[in-house]
């Protein structure tokens, strides 16, 4: 599996201080960790003091989750780990690029909400045909609802998917870099 979310941490009392963690922690790979206590060990035992200058932790670095909409100075890294962790993205493909897809179209923020509400089932309204445009859902969904052949006749040919494609937009269909989303 490619679903690898990994950070970096800082803390604000080094890089105020511009001391030799002002660069922040190594890189951390989610799975390599159950729960937060055990980044917390990570940390002090790469010399972080947790009960002092470097008790602010913040995201310095982030792989593996969209980033272009999303403040990462104001959240602390608990939360996100916290978070990805509920989410199910780490041990499910399929959630992971759907969280992808999602963040794409719409905000991490959102994305997080969802989370939030429905924990793991947060995908449970989202349906992503992955690798179709907006053309190709609309010419497998008029095709496996409907018998164009009988209801038109030869008049078949004359389907504009093209614009069906587009009035899906309308409903909750998004495209996306790697496939469309349907939000219900």
């Amino acid at each position: 599996m490619n679903n690898t979310v990994s950070f970096v941490i800082g803390s604000w009392g080094s890089y105020n201080e511009c001391n030799e963690r002002a660069l922040g922690s190594k890189w951390l790979d989610f799975d390599d960790y159950d729960d937060w206590d055990a980044i917390v060990k990570e940390l002090k035992h790469e010399g972080f003091e947790l009960d002092g200058i470097d008790e602010e932790l913040f995201v310095q670095d982030i792989e593996g989750i969209p980033t272009d909409s999303k403040d990462w100075d104001n959240t602390h890294p608990q939360e996100i780990f916290e978070l990805i962790k509920k989410s199910g993205v780490l041990d499910n493909e399929y959630k992971y690029e759907l969280m992808e897809a999602y963040c794409e179209v719409r905000s991490f923020d959102e994305w997080a909400r969802l989370v939030d509400d429905y924990e793991n089932n947060w995908d449970r309204d989202i349906i992503f045909y992955r690798g179709q445009d907006m053309y190709d859902v609309a010419y497998n969904l008029v095709n496996e609802c409907y018998d164009l052949e009988r209801m038109l006749g030869n008049l078949v040919s004359y389907f504009d998917y093209n614009a069906f494609a587009r009035d899906l937009s309308y409903d909750g269909y998004e495209e996306t870099s790697n496939g469309v989303i349907e939000i219900r």
